[in-house]
């Protein structure tokens, strides 16, 4: 059984097909990246996985049970996690309280944060921390952190849901070339050691064909190629409408 299958998934806005009948399926542990140009309906597919907004036609299937309809929490609870683009965080709060804010969000105990919850959760979001080589700026300010640190505190407060099923937009967007060949060498060891399924969008191809297990090709709301990334870097139709004749 897929960790997640995505059948003839539509959705449009005034007209306009965003997502056009785009079908895929995802297994525990695997990597799967979901490329193309802007516009090609990458990030209304995201949404749509995520419950961020409600298909127009097709199903979306967890562990085979039909999620389509539910909402973002609810895809929470059944292990469905999202990091975005751009970090977001509470600045004035330390990088711990972050995950610790997260994790009391999962446990449905965010009411009680500022309350009496200094240890709260404090040792899980302290091994967090490790899982993403973050302990030594657990206390740290987030407002003081460098970007590609916010990126990981991202991953960290993603991981705080303890997800199945990890929905990354552009995880290393914004990063210089180490720390992005770092970012994307740590979403591969979590997906390795935890049996995560990793589904992402990234503009730079340099870090796709560095861990995708699979690729999946985006253009005008259809999904136009599926394959291996000697497949698709082979594909003449892909080459064409994104990656280049050099890809």
């Amino acid at each position: 059984m897929s960790l997640l299958r995505v059948e003839s998934l539509q959705k449009s806005f005034g007209g306009i097909h965003a997502v056009a009948g785009v079908s895929f399926a995802l297994a525990a542990g695997e990597i799967v990246a979901l490329i193309g140009p802007n516009g090609a309906g990458k990030s209304t597919c995201f949404n749509l996985l995520n419950g961020q907004l409600r298909p127009d036609g097709g199903r979306i299937l967890v562990n085979g049970s039909d999620v389509t309809d539910e909402p973002v929490r609810a895809l929470c609870q059944l292990g469905v996690s999202r990091g975005f683009q751009v970090a977001a965080t509470f600045t004035s709060m330390s990088v711990r309280e972050n995950v610790q804010i997260a994790l009391l969000s999962r446990a449905g105990e965010i009411w009680r944060f500022g309350v009496s919850v200094v240890e709260r959760f404090k040792a899980d979001a302290i091994a967090l921390l490790d899982r993403v080589g973050m302990t030594a700026l657990a206390e740290r300010a987030c407002g003081t952190l460098a970007y590609g640190d916010l990126k990981r505190l991202e991953l960290a407060v993603a991981l705080a849901g303890a997800p199945k099923l990890l929905l990354l937009d552009e995880p290393s967007a914004g990063m210089a070339v180490a720390e992005r060949a770092a970012m994307m060498a740590l979403i591969r060891r979590l997906a390795d050691e935890h049996t995560i399924g990793v589904l992402f969008t990234e503009h730079n191809m340099d870090a796709v064909f560095s861990i995708a297990d699979r690729i999946l090709v985006m253009d005008h709301g259809a999904l136009i190629a599926a394959g291996t990334p000697g497949e698709i870097r082979a594909n003449r139709h892909v080459q064409a409408v994104y990656l280049g004749d050099d890809a």
